[in-house]
């Protein structure tokens, strides 16, 4: 299966995703802000980065491409596309 480069993209994203889950520059750092310590900000921040890059991941079709589904048209989206025609899915 051949990637795209805007696929190949998502690796390296999601591997500094991966390194920064650790807060090593604030490794034995003792500050504490808003009466939280330093590092539970780190992970605020970087859970609000998770959601936001897994979003644009989704929206860029990666997700469908990588999990081997054709990503939507433009088409099936202002009719409602495959989705409704899923059983179990069908909206009133």
């Amino acid at each position: 299966m051949a990637r795209s480069r805007r696929d190949l993209v998502w690796i390296p994203t999601f591997a500094l995703l991966v390194a920064l889950a650790v807060p090593w520059p604030l490794w034995g750092v003792d500050r504490v802000v808003a009466g939280l310590p330093v590092w539970i900000w780190w992970h605020v921040a970087w859970l609000g980065l998770c959601a936001v890059l897994f979003a644009e991941f989704v929206r860029s079709g990666a997700w469908e491409r990588g999990m081997g589904l054709r990503p939507e048209s433009s088409d099936d989206r202002s009719t409602g596309g495959e989705r409704d025609r899923v059983v179990g899915s069908e909206r009133p």
